[in-house]
């Protein structure tokens, strides 16, 4: 069967870490324990994690008037999925690892960042071909025959909760690509 997961979770117990309000309480041994309770071969088989940080009630009620509207964004996602069908008649997420390597391969810029990427997260084989599916998911919705450095970064940007060590999560640093 396939499934698609839609999950959400609380940062720490308390749910405020990382609060512009400063409210959490919680020590960086109870953020852990918290976060672990969800194994990494679960995580490993999540495409994307996600953070949603609090906005204030302001921001939420001002529309800034340059969004992209429902259709425009729905036209995009049929083009990228049409663009998929066309190359491989499967979407993106169904590609196999020989295929992954296939249709999602990367310049020698884009491996070195792969490469960084990987020492520095801890990222497992999972992990590495289901960044580069979203990352040639993430070009196709640019319309881009390659996958260039924006799309893989962006698609580092979202495995979140892939991190080497406890400190690194309780930090919650962000990857930036902009210093590789």
């Amino acid at each position: 069967a396939r499934v698609q997961l839609v999950a959400a979770m609380n940062p720490c117990p308390c749910g405020y870490l990382g609060h512009p309000n400063g409210q959490c309480r919680c020590t960086p041994d109870q953020v852990q324990r918290y976060q672990n309770r969800i194994s990494g071969p679960l995580l490993d088989r999540i495409d994307m994690h996600v953070d949603v940080p609090s906005q204030p009630l302001a921001a939420i009620h001002t529309a800034k008037g340059n969004e992209e509207s429902s259709a425009c964004v729905k036209q995009r996602v049929l083009n990228a999925y049409q663009i998929q069908l066309d190359r491989c008649a499967k979407a993106n997420s169904l590609l196999s690892n020989p295929e992954v390597k296939t249709y999602c391969a990367l310049d020698p810029r884009c491996m070195q960042l792969m490469e960084h990427a990987s020492e520095r997260l801890g990222l497992s084989a999972r992990a590495y071909h289901r960044i580069l599916r979203l990352a040639r998911t993430i070009a196709d919705l640019d319309n881009s025959r390659d996958i260039k450095q924006p799309h893989l970064s962006e698609a580092i940007g979202y495995r979140r909760l892939d991190r080497v060590n406890a400190s690194s999560t309780f930090k919650r640093s962000n990857f930036s690509m902009s210093n590789t």
